[in-house]
């Protein structure tokens, strides 16, 4: 089979350990199945990856996109089916759930470590009693430290990377530009 976010023939699927449950076995399945986006981390690692269920013969994998228009979500969708068929845990079908809307908080602190190694500064964690606020209006940014040299001499470029969920910031110590992960 080919991964539909990467064109390329799937990973070995993990081998299924004794005694482990259809979905067990779809978790760690599910971990091997990377972002097509930011490919070091996995959808599980992403925490999009909310519930995998039975449900008659299929296996129902429960899917919170990033944000609503993530342009990636199809391609998740195909990657998460043809991993967990080519697995030969399907019949499988993905549901999409927006509600409650996913939040950076559910991004697990390996793939926070993942994203850094990568270059891309991770999203803090949101406060519950004060949340993250959308804001609409310029307002003053701390800097971030530089995935690359840790200076803290960074500045913002655009408020927008390569996808709306990162912006894109450049070190004035090393001079290299680097994407942040949006808090959300």
């Amino acid at each position: 089979m080919v991964d539909a976010a990467f064109g390329t023939p799937l990973a070995t699927p993990p081998l299924r350990l004794a005694g482990s449950s259809r979905i067990e076995h779809a978790w760690a399945v599910l971990a091997t199945v990377l972002d097509p986006e930011v490919p070091v981390v996995s959808v599980v690692d992403l925490g999009i990856v909310r519930d995998v269920r039975e449900e008659g013969d299929a296996l129902v994998v429960i899917v919170t996109p990033t944000y609503s228009g993530c342009p990636a979500t199809e391609v998740i969708e195909a990657s998460i089916g043809a991993a967990l068929d080519g697995a030969g845990l399907g019949p499988t079908r993905v549901r999409m759930q927006r509600a409650p809307a996913w939040t950076s908080d559910w991004i697990s602190d390996a793939a926070k470590a993942k994203l850094h190694g990568y270059g891309i500064v991770p999203p803090e964690r949101v406060d519950i009693a004060h949340g993250a606020p959308l804001r609409f209006v310029p307002r003053a940014l701390a800097p971030l430290a530089c995935p690359r040299c840790d200076s803290n001499d960074t500045e913002r470029l655009a408020a927008f990377g390569a996808t709306a969920c990162k912006a894109l910031w450049r070190c004035r110590a090393c001079g290299e530009p680097f994407e942040h992960f949006k808090t959300i």
